[in-house]
């Protein structure tokens, strides 16, 4: 594979030393396919693709992915977790107050962590998480008329 190839599912899973199942390659790829799911859609997205599993056997492939780098978890108050394919960056989300659309959104000021506490308490920063909340431009509009 060269430089410019993107590594398939499979090999990704590979590189991080995880056994290669259908079931994880269809996971990944369902993920990385939705926009930020909850386990119940990526269990539906994994079952189109290779048919049965479990939610308990979604649930420990989620932990392992997310474990190794692949997949990311995200935790908003008040709902279950979410999970998206975008890692490796420091990026936040927009979380829509009423449809509970989430959508990403990039660093606010320069490189990762991208925000700097005004008090690390002796902390070696290396991560930051915002959620910043409101209304997306469908529940805007339908909330005026």
């Amino acid at each position: 594979m060269s430089a410019s190839e993107t590594p398939t599912s499979a090999e990704e899973l590979r590189g991080v030393g995880l056994r290669v199942t259908a079931a994880r390659v269809a996971l990944l790829e369902t993920v990385r396919h939705g926009d930020h799911l909850g386990v119940e859609a990526i269990a539906s997205g994994v079952r189109e693709r290779v048919g049965h599993i479990s939610l308990q056997a979604v649930y420990e492939a989620l932990h392992a992915l997310a474990a190794a780098g692949l997949v990311r978890r995200i935790e908003l108050p008040g709902g279950p977790a979410r999970f998206e394919g975008r890692v490796g960056d420091n990026h936040h989300h927009l979380v829509c107050r009423s449809c509970g659309l989430v959508v990403d959104v990039d660093c606010a000021v320069g490189h990762a962590p991208c925000l700097t506490a005004s008090g690390d308490h002796g902390f070696s920063v290396d991560e930051a998480e915002v959620v910043y909340w409101g209304l997306c431009p469908d529940c805007s509009t339908a909330g005026s008329t």
